[in-house]
């Protein structure tokens, strides 16, 4: 079975065609994605030189977005997780992709999501502890005419840390 991705940003709308091959592909490598394409083709009953066309093209296509390495945060020590809801003075579309542009640029950010509801921005960020965040929210915080006001929780806990999309109900 064969399925239309319509996927699209603004006004630009990209049409992609994908398979369940292509899907289950995916899946495997969400899970790791070093998987060698032979394993991969054993599973799913391609040869690995197809695999290998397969990915190339989703790579090509944005499909796949990056092949990273999840990095636990204990060992590292950046395990104080943080997260952000900022609230902004006003709305306008200049200030909000102003403020997208800036959050993008600092490396403590791993996630920026522009929301609908009381807040405008859901922060998720990693920092090595709580004074080093407190210095960070007043160099992109308080120093940002644009945001009104900010409320931070802690993460006392993660019970799940995944960017996995489930494709369940294309395979």
């Amino acid at each position: 079975m064969a399925f239309l991705l319509i996927l699209g940003y603004k006004t630009q709308f990209c049409f992609i065609m994908m398979d369940d091959l292509d899907y289950r592909i995916l899946a495997i490598l969400q899970k790791d994605n070093l998987t060698p394409q032979r394993d991969i083709g054993d599973k799913i009953g391609l040869s690995a030189p197809a695999v290998q066309r397969r990915i190339k093209k989703m790579r090509e296509e944005g499909i796949i977005e990056k092949d990273i390495a999840v990095v636990d945060r204990d060992k590292v020590g950046s395990n104080v997780t943080i997260i952000v809801e900022i609230f902004l003075e006003r709305k306008k579309i200049n200030e909000i992709d102003a403020i997208r542009k800036e959050f993008s640029s600092v490396p403590e950010i791993q996630q920026c999501f522009h929301i609908t509801g009381e807040s405008d921005f859901l922060l998720i960020m990693v920092v090595p502890s709580m004074s080093y965040y407190e210095n960070l929210t007043r160099k992109i915080f308080f120093g940002n005419e644009s945001i009104k006001r900010f409320r931070t929780s802690v993460v006392m806990g993660i019970s799940k840390n995944s960017l996995e999309i489930p494709l369940n109900n294309f395979l």
